[in-house]
């Protein structure tokens, strides 16, 4: 494990998101979906360690996987709705008039966080207890957290998976996003450190253009070298367009890196696959449930 992560994790940390949170919301215009600032938060926050957006630890208690970042993010969340600089519609998140115009860098959002906790009367670990009580009867988190799941099963899915599984998982996928695969280019290639696929996507009635892919995959961080190995691949058969699909997810080295030149590479992640697969419903059918809202809750 990264120690400046494993350092990280002892600190109150809800309040350092607070201003990125802002921030992306600005960004996006003033409304944005909690995947979207993850994102935002993932390549612009500098003041947590590389990597702990994504990091997953085991809890020693029920021996299950969680999030730390998800647990400071939704706190974050809950206590700028409570401060109303932020309000919800559905699944995605509004900034309001307040949290428009106060001056991020500067506000003091610890000072806030901590007087809502002594307002509650209880110390942050018994607030902890409380506010998880709280999510079970919230119906836009429950269902957050049945795509997660699902997400999660997916990805290990694929993960297991042979290299030869994945790679027509990836060439299906992109086929699926408009790609018009060339199966005698992206076969006869098919190798580490080259390509996993080749096509053309055609953006009018007279405009195509030719696209490199490569698949890996991983449960290890792509990082910029990768990128620029996968660069030099493309120019070898003058594709205008990449795409790098991975299990796992990209780091922010890498993230600059893609979009350096005058190709812009497109990254996919492994929760980007997963919002693909159900759009276009790869191996999958969509499902309809209900989840019980607080009219039948005692």
């Amino acid at each position: 494990m990264n120690s400046d992560i494993e350092n990280y994790k002892a600190k109150r940390r809800d309040y350092v998101l607070a201003k990125y949170i802002i921030k992306a919301l600005k960004k996006q215009g003033g409304i944005a979906t909690k995947t979207d600032i993850e994102d935002y938060i993932r390549l612009n926050c500098d003041e947590i360690p590389e990597g702990y957006v994504d990091w997953i630890r085991k809890s020693k208690k029920s021996g299950k996987e969680y999030s730390p970042f998800k647990f400071d993010f939704n706190f974050s969340i809950k206590y700028l709705e409570i401060l109303k600089m932020i309000k919800r519609d559905y699944k995605k998140l509004i900034l309001t008039d307040l949290g428009s115009n106060i001056d991020y860098e500067h506000y003091n959002f610890l000072k806030d966080f901590n007087k809502i906790d002594k307002d509650f009367e209880s110390k942050r670990k018994q607030k902890v207890n409380d506010e998880i009580e709280e999510d079970k009867n919230n119906t836009d988190d429950k269902e957050e957290q049945v795509f997660d799941d699902w997400k999660d099963e997916l990805n290990k899915k694929l993960i297991n998976f042979s290299p030869k599984k994945f790679e027509d998982f990836a060439r299906r996928l992109v086929r699926e996003m408009g790609v018009d695969i060339d199966d005698k280019i992206g076969i006869s290639i098919t190798n580490d450190g080259g390509l996993d696929g080749f096509g053309y996507i055609t953006s009018d009635e007279f405009r195509t253009a030719r696209v490199a892919i490569q698949a890996k995959r991983w449960k290890d961080t792509v990082q910029a070298p990768e990128i620029d190995k996968f660069r030099g691949a493309m120019d070898k058969f003058n594709a205008e367009f990449g795409i790098f699909i991975t299990t796992s997810d990209f780091s922010k080295g890498a993230i600059e890196t893609s979009r350096i030149g005058t190709r812009v590479i497109t990254l996919i992640n492994g929760k980007r696959i997963a919002e693909l697969v159900a759009k276009y419903q790869i191996g999958v059918k969509p499902v309809t449930t209900y989840i019980f809202d607080d009219f039948y809750l005692d």
